[in-house]
């Protein structure tokens, strides 16, 4: 009986425990929608209320209407689309070789791959730019493209890895014993498995590319080719913030992600939870 209530207790604790963590992470979000829905005569009022009690659209016309958004809408898909493509293409190609030969240097160059990630996107600023100007590629969207496919990378490597690790070697050698060939086993048996390790994987590449700013900025000057995280700052002008179009601009900023996730959810937690086992 005892041993029954302490069960009990330690199920509720965990459940309230991860409730108050969830209401923690989900909060900034909640703030963001409502901020946006309130009309601007409350936002310049004294306090903040939880629930707004007058709802308004004004703000997402605003945001919506703001010069530039469509181009920079299109070009930050274009930009992370490109980029997260490229980077997972080759960091499964990269994984698959990582993985599946032994070759000499094979644990250095796994290091190297971690130490990449290590790396502050800052410290990288200078360099790109200097390296970008002397190639005359500034304000060129495929050259930003390459950056985020270089700083994409190696997380895709990396977490590719792992996945292709979980995979049984076995399952390649069968179905090459079968008839197929190396290229025909890994079609057939090897990419299937890794699904859900490549919609995760694609996931975490596409949030990092789709909010890369300080790059965006330094490395693009021309307004029509500017992407939306640069797009956004500005709503802070000298004269002050709005924060209604920019909370409003925010929520339509984090629309793509969303979707995107919601579309890719059941395959992304299964893809999370092998890669946390696994390699």
């Amino acid at each position: 009986m005892i041993a029954k209530k302490v069960s009990s207790a330690k199920k509720v604790t965990g459940n309230v425990v991860a409730l108050l963590v969830a209401v923690f992470f989900a909060f900034p979000t909640y703030w963001m929608v409502s901020t946006a829905l309130k009309p601007r005569k409350d936002l310049l009022t004294s306090g903040y209320d939880l629930v707004p009690f007058s709802v308004t659209g004004s703000n997402f016309a605003t945001a919506w209407a703001k010069p530039g958004f469509l181009s920079a809408l299109g070009n930050s898909l274009v930009v992370t689309l490109s980029a997260v493509l490229a980077a997972i293409v080759i960091g499964l190609l990269a994984a698959l070789a990582l993985s599946r030969m032994r070759f000499k240097g094979r644990k250095g160059f796994v290091m190297m791959l971690l130490v990449a990630q290590m790396a502050p996107f800052e410290a990288l600023l200078i360099p790109m730019f200097l390296m970008m100007r002397d190639l005359d590629l500034l304000d060129r969207l495929p050259a930003l493209a390459l950056i985020y496919f270089a700083v994409t990378l190696p997380f895709c490597a990396w977490t590719l890895r792992g996945f292709v690790n979980g995979i049984p070697l076995e399952l390649e050698e069968a179905a090459m014993v079968d008839g197929c060939g190396r290229w025909g086993a890994f079609r057939r048996v090897t990419l299937p498995l890794l699904g859900p390790g490549l919609v995760a994987t694609s996931v975490f590449a596409f949030v990092t590319a789709w909010n890369e700013f300080l790059f965006a900025l330094s490395l693009v000057k021309d307004q029509t080719k500017e992407t939306l995280p640069v797009w956004l700052s500005g709503f802070q002008t000298a004269f002050g913030t709005d924060w209604g179009g920019a909370m409003a601009a925010s929520t339509l900023f984090t629309l793509p992600v969303l979707v995107f996730f919601l579309i890719v959810q059941r395959k992304m937690v299964t893809g999370v939870t092998a890669g946390a086992v696994k390699g």
